[in-house]
């Protein structure tokens, strides 16, 4: 029998997705010189790009780093801006002093002290992670999460981006095809050839004929090309559980152009939805998510317009555009020689700015499993299976858990569309059980226990007690014996307010350092 070593990957589909998996495989496998691991993406020609802005988690600064990007070239040519967490707005109560934070810094202690029983017990009146944290400070304060001398990628508050995703897909791209050695391919799929044992032989193309590979990567979109339509892999329809299946996205510029540029991702809750607010440098990207079946395109487009109006954005905005998704994941995601990242393994919705994230675990993932012949393929396929269903599982239940702890009703639901997220039969088994349990302890470690978590404990605390969630009294008591945790939590509260004081006016505006970035750059390590 012979065994087909490895040696050409072909992504189809371009956008973050695709070209994100191009720049991580073809730096890792070392495209671009001989005896590496080929890479091709073939990418139709005419497929257009929404541009209207994404968010990221802090991963992505390794990921543009292993990559061998400059961070400099990435806010110059990206539109790109920091993102330090986000902040909810109106979805405990729908009162309009109702928000909290979900920071991407730690709460300061945290895994030290038992911080949630101490502010249960005893500050309760100070938001939690107001608190326990510096991060939500430098947010309401514009400030950004590092200092001009701070090195590339280096972090004093840690970060993620916002971005314009059609200018990114378009820095990748320029990045893998003259520095990292990926083959572009623009040309359009028209069919597919399969070898006798069901894997995909070659990709058949209007253009070029046909173009073999070994493994295929089905970065297609929500189309899922390969492995949704070739090999009829399932869709696992998750609408029961988060009912948002439509969105309206728009552009807004500035009121002037000095406008203070918001470091976290804005979320406002809505009857029926959210609306999310990312700034880019140049402008917003402004969307209303929300549920056909609580909500029509009318009433989404009416709310849009009030927030944006709201929130010193213009009368007159350009028609909005309109997407529809269906939440929800394939049944698996690598199937024979196929594997599929981005839209086309799943999408859910874009709270908490997850779909980059599962991207950019895939093709890590991907980079460290890579078979070296097909016959460890279906091995290797069956673990990243059973790896991403826990991932897509874990976001499930972590973005429903907004959604569950909402006291919203009355004037604040006239469309039962939260009444309707808090029914127990779309809450998942395990997300209830786990409230069951963090009735009387906090979410901690034990709760989540892989090594590379998609949202660790502190975030659930964060979202827990950010909403108010009612814990039995006496939580904080329950510690180690010979330990006075009040007086130690109480001395991390401490340490975050110091850390406050010195951070706020040690750090620069968010506009000023991307201004300076893009006129003088950044340090760079290896310089």
């Amino acid at each position: 029998m012979v065994t087909t070593t490895i040696r050409h990957v072909v992504i189809v589909g371009g956008g973050s997705a695709g070209w994100l998996t191009a720049a991580v495989l073809a730096s890792s496998f070392k495209a671009a010189e001989q005896g590496g691991v080929r890479v091709s993406l073939i990418e139709s020609p005419d497929v257009p790009t929404i541009g209207v802005g994404e968010g990221t988690w802090p991963t992505m600064r390794d990921t543009l780093r292993s990559a061998g990007l400059s961070e400099t070239d990435f806010f110059r040519e990206c539109d790109a801006a920091f993102k330090q967490g986000s902040r909810f707005n109106r979805w405990v109560t729908g009162a309009p002093d109702d928000y909290y934070f979900h920071p991407f810094v730690l709460p300061q202690g945290y895994g030290d002290a038992d911080l949630a029983g101490r502010w249960l017990e005893h500050h309760r009146s100070v938001p939690f992670a107001d608190l326990t944290s510096y991060q939500p400070h430098l947010c309401v304060h514009g400030r950004a999460p590092k200092q001009a001398s701070t090195p590339e990628f280096a972090a004093v508050a840690n970060y993620g981006y916002h971005l314009d995703a059609g200018k990114f897909g378009l820095f990748l791209k320029r990045h893998c095809v003259e520095k990292l050695g990926v083959h572009y391919v623009p040309d359009h799929v028209t069919g597919i050839r399969s070898k006798d044992n069901g894997d995909i032989a070659a990709l058949h193309t209007k253009a070029q004929g046909d173009l073999a590979g070994d493994l295929f990567v089905d970065c297609t979109g929500m189309q899922s090309l390969l492995l949704g339509k070739h090999y009829g892999i399932p869709f696992l329809s998750q609408r029961g559980i988060l009912f948002n299946d439509s969105a309206l996205a728009v552009q807004v510029p500035y009121a002037r152009e000095d406008d203070a540029i918001a470091s976290q991702t804005s979320s406002t809750a809505q009857a029926a939805g959210w609306i999310w607010d990312i700034g880019l440098p140049t402008r917003r990207g402004i969307g209303h998510v929300y549920s056909s079946a609580h909500m029509d395109d009318q009433q989404a487009d009416t709310a849009l317009r009030a927030y944006i109006r709201a929130t010193g954005g213009p009368e007159d905005i350009p028609a909005p555009r309109k997407l529809a998704f269906q939440p929800g994941y394939r049944e698996k995601f690598w199937h024979r020689n196929c594997v599929a990242i981005g839209l086309s393994a799943g999408f859910i919705e874009p709270l908490e700015a997850s779909a980059l994230a599962l991207v950019e675990l895939s093709a890590a993932m991907l980079a460290d499993e890579m078979p070296v012949t097909r016959a460890q393929m279906d091995t290797c396929a069956a673990r990243f299976n059973a790896t991403f269903t826990y991932r897509w599982e874990r976001v499930i239940d972590f973005l429903k858990l907004h959604y569950v702890l909402s006291c919203r009703d009355g004037g604040e639901d006239p469309a039962g569309y939260w009444r309707d997220n808090r029914r127990a039969g779309t809450i998942p088994d395990r997300l209830q059980d786990l409230l069951a349990l963090w009735r009387h302890r906090p979410p901690s470690r034990y709760d989540f226990d892989r090594i590379q978590e998609v949202f660790p404990a502190a975030s659930y605390q964060y979202i827990l007690y950010g909403m108010g969630y009612q814990s039995e009294s006496g939580l904080a008591r329950r510690q180690r014996v010979g330990e006075d945790n009040g007086e130690l939590a109480d001395g991390f509260f401490r340490q975050a307010a110091d850390l406050t004081r010195k951070m706020l006016p040690a750090l620069p505006d968010n506009r000023a350092l991307i201004a300076h970035i893009v006129r003088h750059g950044l340090h760079r390590h290896d310089r």
